[in-house]
């Protein structure tokens, strides 16, 4: 038999070098590559091919770098043997992250996928995920009404950048692997919580406007600003009021577990309490019907005071209906029945009115 048709095993037989068997994980030597394998130099123990697919996501290799692969085949037909450099990876890999997630650590890690769960990231070998639940608060997509496209815009704009997490679970077993930006973050929030109390000022950036109020990066922390703490106004759309990416100095009202309360309104002195000076009980005044409802009508004062006219206060038919007797934004005459500052609240009477012209 010439040298040329001899086997691998055949060559290596008598000598101190071992055979490589399917499953080792051995180091060779980039020699060539290609666009869809790369060939590896072994040493005493031949040569192999790492098909493209068996190379892991974003993994740049050069001629003369020394790779760590795990033998798939050791001999083809052509004579070479078939390699992964996934598979050699991923079994180190799993003790890594079982490793780091133990130590709780803190990694870097980036994401070269979304949808709408959340971000697609390989580490060590291994596709994890990192759901939208688990977004820091200055990363969470914070859109109207749950739109599903926007999500998706707004977590793809997180891909291929530095994100700092912990893994949060590890399971060789499920082949199960998720990280976590929020507990990353957990022990710095907590020591900045530490350092706020109500009544502090703050300045944040609004990353978020839905129906119920807006969203507020404040350091990191996650703020609200519900649409009652918006503005001393009567706000209808807090999208009148505030943009995403406006920078906002409010005021802390409450502090929960993982977020802040703020008020807009607070930083400014409440316009009701100097306007209602002008209002006194036995006073008749104009003003503007604003709402109807069954139990009655608001009326506007003045551009901060609103007053409510009770059903009972509007005529002595007890069967009247409010949405006969008044019209949105028509003007009448009421005589002030009670002013209650502590409250807010100003009790206005119609038939009482027209009794004392």
């Amino acid at each position: 038999m010439s040298k040329s048709t001899l086997t691998m095993d055949e060559l290596l037989a008598g000598s101190e070098v071992k055979a490589v068997s399917a499953g080792d994980v051995v180091e060779g030597t980039v020699t060539a590559v290609k666009k869809n394998e790369v060939w590896i130099d072994l040493g005493a123990q031949g040569v192999g091919v790492v098909l493209r697919r068996e190379i892991g996501h974003g993994q740049v290799l050069e001629e003369g770098q020394t790779v760590t692969v795990s033998v798939i085949d050791p001999e083809m037909d052509e004579g070479h043997a078939l390699l992964s450099m996934k598979r050699a990876v991923k079994d180190r890999g799993w003790d890594e992250l079982q490793r780091i997630f133990d130590a709780g650590e803190i990694i870097e890690v980036v994401a070269y996928d979304a949808n709408r769960g959340g971000l697609l990231v390989e580490l060590e070998g291994i596709r994890g995920f990192l759901p939208v639940s688990q977004l820091a608060a200055g990363h969470y997509p914070r859109v109207s009404g749950a739109d599903k496209d926007e999500i998706l815009q707004k977590l793809a704009a997180l891909t291929n950048i530095p994100l700092r997490v912990r893994v949060l679970d590890v399971s060789r077993k499920d082949n199960k692997l998720i990280f976590s930006e929020k507990e990353a973050v957990k022990d710095d929030m907590q020591s900045r919580f530490a350092e706020l109390k109500v009544g502090d000022t703050v300045e944040g950036v609004v990353t978020g406007v839905i129906d119920f109020g807006a969203f507020v990066n404040v350091d990191g922390i996650e703020g609200l600003i519900h649409i009652s703490e918006i503005s001393w106004e009567r706000v209808d759309n807090p999208r009148n009021y505030v943009k995403v990416g406006e920078n906002v100095k409010a005021k802390i009202i409450a502090i929960d577990k993982d977020r802040l309360s703020l008020s807009l309104k607070q930083m400014s002195e409440d316009p009701w309490l100097s306007e209602v000076k002008a209002f006194n009980k036995g006073d008749v005044v104009e003003g503007k019907v604003t709402r109807i409802t069954p139990f009655g009508a608001f009326v506007q004062l003045s551009a901060s005071v609103e007053a409510l006219v009770h059903v009972s206060e509007m005529s002595d038919d007890e069967t009247v209906d409010p949405e006969k007797l008044f019209q949105l934004n028509e003007k009448k005459q009421f005589k002030v029945l009670d002013v209650d500052t502590e409250n807010r609240k100003i009790a206005l009477s119609l038939k009482s009115a027209k009794a004392s012209k």
